[in-house]
């Protein structure tokens, strides 16, 4: 008996209504993968990337872990921005976190979370730099969401300083970095001006 029946029902439903309004969009989608976005987002499965945008597959390349992280040790994401600037070329990274993020509201409490502790080390140094401004909110939640702000601001400007980047930027290479934050109250996007387009390397 297969399991999750209902998925695979639901993925042949897909499949059909899209190729109904484009029969040809499978067959173009395997041929060639030239998305012009890296999106570096939160796992919370509240905040899917394509939809987000209103984007197809094939459009955006998505990078995605707790909290939005760029960790400059971390060999997946250094991966995954490798492959997007250096092969795929993409134009565009995009950092977007969300308000309300469970990852950052456990970087801010006192309790133990086990393994994840270590991964929300990033988040806890960023609250650090920020404290007085975070300290001086008087509600719990725009607490959080003030670190989720800031939380993005942070790993735009990590990204900028990765060789990665650099080396792109030296070459000439048309990418810019973005920083946003989805709102999961109203779906919507706001940028958070912090965006790093070529001329402005560091």
């Amino acid at each position: 008996m297969r399991l999750l029946k209902h998925l695979f029902e639901k993925n042949q439903a897909w499949a059909e209504q899209v190729t109904q309004s484009d029969p040809d969009f499978f067959q173009r989608l395997s041929q060639i993968q030239a998305p012009k976005y890296l999106w570096i987002g939160c796992a919370d499965s509240r905040v899917p990337a394509n939809q987000i945008v209103g984007l197809d597959p094939g459009e955006v390349f998505v990078h995605r872990n707790v909290a939005n992280l760029a960790v400059p040790t971390d060999i997946n994401f250094l991966s995954v921005l490798a492959f997007a600037v250096n092969v795929l070329h993409i134009k565009h990274v995009i950092v977007c976190g969300h308000y309300g993020c469970g990852g950052v509201r456990a970087a801010l409490s006192d309790s133990r979370n086990g393994v994840i502790d270590h991964w929300l080390e990033p988040v806890r140094q960023v609250y650090r730099s920020e404290r007085a401004h975070i300290d001086a909110i008087r509600n719990s939640s725009d607490q959080v969401n003030a670190l989720c702000e800031f939380n993005v601001c942070a790993q735009v400007e990590g990204i900028a300083h990765t060789t990665i980047v650099r080396d792109a930027w030296a070459r000439g290479q048309d990418l810019a970095i973005h920083g946003w934050i989805y709102g999961l109250s109203d779906g919507l996007l706001r940028d958070l001006d912090v965006s790093r387009p070529r001329d402005a390397a560091p």
